[in-house]
């Protein structure tokens, strides 16, 4: 591996081993037949939905008769099930596809207005010249002119932008073919229907991130027959591919988001505390858009996200490694180390997937939540051993690091360390957010049990939660960025951040299993499948609650390393040498930065509070004006609520898009370099602490109103049941925290990632010509 053709081999290999992996497990969940044909009890195929009241026997009668048994293949939950599940599976695949195929024309159009932008920017720092320059770093000798960075920095970019979208595009896809399959399976019992949940986040898991190192890897060869010995314009360049991934993310996080929290705010607030009924009840005429929205939320949002995060980390690492002694011996693969460690990782994730699938198969509801925890530990631990050999496979065993105009001399082994103490740091936010999210334990049980007196106190409670929450995330963050730039620099803290994103295939399955699950129980309820069949997919959706907030956690804390180490490559390649905080132009900068996630969640959490309010006086119309709706004897009109969730989203995510995108080149390009550090450091700081708590308190209410409604304990079923005064309460806690923790939360970690990567990519451009006003 220490040789330009082991790294040329082993890099693609494990890119195409990690997609064929994925097409595997595809195929897998595509075993489970969802035919919308299969001869329903009827008589057409259509959906008969169960109205409150009817008991199983009832359903059953309805279906075509049988039983409630544990092979259950006939009445409620048989041929006419098939039916129902495939009807309402079509039904919400056609929802998701019709937002994210409108959102994709939008980012069509911004894709190629920024992409003119950055080669306008960059090709104007030298007047559009095609001369070679004097290189930035390797003193005395010449690279390629400035125009020729503009341009294959600007495709960079639109390499990013269109993966970004491929990936959240596929992620969607399986989501939508497996639910229903989850909901079928679970017809043969709770191990069944977790693998094929499992499995299907496994796809978007793998393809997501073999999809991503493959297309980096090609396009570095590629660029590099163009750049020859120049790598230092070479991995600047590739530097836009993070950005692209990042901009296409934003919004992804953002429109998703308000999508689906406006959809699930308007069906609690009027199905459950007004009308009292069921979450995923098919008579609230919101119920599809709800579903439509975990898919294009919590499953293409997501999947942009991680990627952006890969992509950013992975660049800052290359460009910082190709100024570091690595590039000028011309060590291929050394400079190539963050694309082996992540080779490692796609073969370390795919040995643990099978632990949960194969060697140790899920038999009872409480196998669960440990299977999937499971997951994080044995793939953090084979991690480990993996980032071993590769360290000193790749590496060698001493090398010089150019840190703000001096020489690091660096050992292999401490890269290592920094690959270590991101996986673990990764590891420990992973559990940390577990227990503040989970109702296996007190802090959540603690909010459950604060619904006793009323909306008040579960929100206190919940705010409280979610502040103390990020004490241990913080101090593990910081920890390791002390360790890792004391041993290795920023370069260190980027391999940290690619240590801790190391397993994402592994991380992205878990996230991706919950909102799978989700949607599972809701066309369970929607389908009127019997009680048992619902109480499995409950089960499967408690643990995917936990994992979700995990997935979180582990995004935002990747984020807040791969942020730092984009922002010391950007003071590194934008010449400054000192940052002095008592500078007036600095500290205000800082205070500006600091100030942004509470702008940006502002106009994210009023977005959602807008399309609520006109889903809420929808769904209110429908049940006032349809005659026999809540009786179950009339369709609701779902495509209204599906219009209304669609118009909101695309319609708010640009105003929290621009902000971003605009604060960045405003800062760099009046008020200059300086500033802009000022700004970035800020957003970073307070950005961190807003996303995490917002995050967990989120999470936790959604929780504790699960815990009131499974009521699986003594404490608990004092609480209930579904309808009593503490139930609403907590359901009014969960609407606050939806929009916390599935639209302000996880898109504050794109925030701050995706200002440093934009610093980066122009500056060139803010180190030439910005700071026009402290001129």
């Amino acid at each position: 591996m220490g040789s330009v053709s082991a790294a040329d081999v082993v890099i693609p290999a494990c890119a195409v081993i990690g997609i064929a992996f994925a097409l595997w497990q595809w195929f897998l969940v595509a075993k489970v037949k969802v035919s919308a044909y299969a001869p329903a009890g009827n008589g057409h195929g259509r959906a008969v939905f169960r109205a409150e009241g009817e008991d199983d026997d009832d359903a059953a009668r309805i279906g075509g008769g049988g039983g409630d048994s544990d092979d259950e293949e006939d009445g409620g939950d048989g041929a006419a099930a098939v039916a129902r599940c495939a009807e309402i599976q079509n039904a919400i695949a056609v929802g998701a596809n019709s937002f994210l195929y409108t959102q994709y024309k939008y980012l069509a159009a911004f894709t190629a207005i920024f992409a003119v932008v950055i080669f306008l920017f960059l090709g104007s720092v030298h007047r559009f010249s095609t001369a070679s320059q004097p290189c930035q770093y390797s003193k005395g000798k010449t690279c390629k002119p400035a125009l020729a960075n503009a341009a294959f920095t600007t495709v960079a970019f639109l390499l990013g932008a269109v993966t970004s979208v491929v990936s959240g595009y596929l992620g969607m896809r399986i989501a939508t073919f497996a639910n229903a399959r989850t909901t079928l399976e679970a017809r043969r019992g709770i191990g069944a229907a977790f693998s094929t949940a499992f499995r299907s986040g496994a796809v978007m898991g793998f393809l997501l991130s073999s999809l991503g190192l493959l297309v980096l890897y090609i396009a570095i060869k590629i660029f590099g027959l163009y750049y020859g010995d120049d790598w230092e314009g070479l991995y600047e360049s590739i530097t836009g591919y993070g950005l692209g991934g990042s901009s296409m993310a934003l919004f992804g996080r953002v429109g998703g988001g308000i999508y689906t929290k406006a959809a699930d705010v308007g069906a609690d607030l009027v199905g459950k505390v007004e009308r009292n009924i069921p979450e995923d009840d098919p008579r609230n005429p919101a119920v599809i858009a709800d579903n439509v929205g975990d898919n294009v939320g919590d499953i293409a949002g997501m999947g942009s996200d991680l990627f952006g995060s890969y992509a950013e980390s992975t660049c800052a690492a290359l460009f910082v490694a190709s100024i570091s002694s690595f590039g000028a011996d011309k060590d291929f693969a050394a400079v190539c180390y963050p694309l082996l460690i992540s080779s490692a990782g796609l073969l370390v994730c795919l040995a643990t997937t099978l632990f949960a699938t194969d060697f140790f198969k899920v038999k009872t509801a409480r196998g669960v939540a440990p299977a999937l925890k499971l997951q994080l530990v044995i793939s953090t631990g084979l991690m480990t051993v993996a980032a071993l050999v590769v360290t000193f496979a790749a590496l060698p065993a001493k090398f010089t690091l150019f840190d703000f105009g001096e020489e690091k001399q660096v050992k292999n082994w401490h890269l290592f360390f920094c690959v270590a103490i991101g996986l673990w740091a990764g590891l420990a936010i992973g559990f940390t957010t577990e227990y503040f999210t989970s109702n296996a334990y007190s802090p959540v049980r603690d909010v459950a049990d604060s619904c006793r007196t009323g909306a008040a106190t579960n929100v206190i409670f919940g705010l409280a939660l979610g502040y103390k929450s990020v004490i241990v995330p913080v101090f593990a963050i910081a920890v390791s960025i002390y360790v890792s730039f004391t041993l290795a620099s920023i370069y260190g803290i980027a391999i940290a951040a690619l240590g801790m994103l190391s397993t994402v295939a592994t991380g992205l399955a878990i996230d991706a299993y919950g909102p799978i699950s989700d949607n599972a129980g809701g066309i369970a309820e929607m389908a009127g499948m019997s009680r048992r069949i619902r109480q499995r997919t409950d089960a499967l959706d408690a643990a995917g609650n936990t994992t979700a907030a995990i997935g979180k956690g582990f995004a935002i804390g990747s984020a807040a390393l791969v942020s730092l180490a984009l922002f010391g490559a950007f003071v590194s390649r934008a010449g400054v040498t000192v940052i002095n905080l008592l500078s007036p132009k600095v500290f205000a900068g800082l205070l500006v930065g600091a100030m942004l996630p509470y702008w940006f969640s502002a106009m994210t959490m009023k977005s959602v509070g807008s399309a609520a309010l006109k889903m809420v006086e929808e769904v209110r119309r429908q049940f006032s004006t349809i005659p026999g709706l809540m009786e179950g004897r009339a369709t609701p009109d779902y495509a209204s609520c599906v219009r209304i969730s669609t118009d909101a989203s695309l319609r708010e995510m640009m105003p929290p898009g621009a902000l971003v995108l605009l604060a960045p080149l405003v800062a760099g390009t009046l008020f200059g370099v300086h500033t802009l550090a000022g700004l970035l450091a800020g957003a970073l700081a307070s950005g961190v602490q807003v996303a995490i708590s917002a995050s967990n308190s989120g999470g936790a209410w959604d929780n504790a109103k699960k815990y009131i409604e499974a009521g699986v304990s003594e404490h608990a079923k004092s609480l209930g049941p579904k309808g009593s005064e503490a139930h609403k309460a907590a359901v009014i806690g969960d609407t606050i925290g939806d929009p916390l923790k599935d639209t302000s939360g996880p898109s504050l970690n794109i925030l701050i990632k995706l200002m440093a990567v934009e610093s980066l990519v122009f500056a060139p451009f803010f180190a030439a010509h910005g700071g026009i006003i402290f001129k």
